[in-house]
């Protein structure tokens, strides 16, 4: 039988899981309570802060993790900025999830100190799924664009049967700048 407290342990779980949900909050609890059995977890605050967000200002969030997939190749953010799917409020996007990409083609704009700067892909390929709503706040070297790279045939179409290009205004990721 596995001791609790040896690494790998449920008491060694548990505090990974502690150490996670902790990270994740805005600001460190006074308490937090754990169990293991029928977990449970309670946390509590001395008391509110005096502070806060300005209104309609939305919280930071850390940038997602890297997909897994080591099938598929992302396209990152060049620099820090806010990162836009098309070329102006209310025109059609750069590219769409399902369709096609040749080396070189620009795939974005990130927006940092009022210059527009092009997003371009380095690979050939199908868009598998754009990873930022349009619009986001962005950082550098995070994943905005999974690829399967040209020649993925089998992939591609498991993902997208029939290969079909999206339809002429059709917006996957959903809404405009405007």
């Amino acid at each position: 039988m596995k001791n609790p407290s040896e690494p790998g342990g449920d008491l060694d779980l548990l505090c990974q899981a502690a150490t996670r949900l902790v990270s994740l909050l805005p600001q460190p609890p006074a308490t937090l309570k754990l169990r293991l059995g029928a977990a449970s977890a309670e946390l509590t605050w001395e008391s509110a802060p005096a502070y806060g967000p300005a209104a309609g200002a939305t919280p930071w969030e850390a940038p997602a993790a890297e997909p897994a997939d080591p099938a598929l190749d992302h396209v990152t953010a060049p620099l820090v900025g806010t990162f836009y799917h098309a070329p102006e409020p209310g025109a059609p996007p750069f590219v769409a999830v399902g369709g096609t990409v040749e080396a070189g083609q620009q795939v974005g704009i990130v927006e940092s100190m009022k210059l527009m700067n092009p997003v371009h892909t380095e690979i050939a390929g199908r868009v598998v799924e754009i990873l930022v709503p349009d619009a986001t706040s962005v950082e550098y070297d995070q994943p905005l664009i999974a690829i399967a790279p040209a020649g993925g045939d089998e992939a591609c179409a498991v993902l997208f049967p029939g290969k079909g290009e999206p339809s002429a205004g059709h917006d996957p990721v959903g809404g405009g700048r405007g």
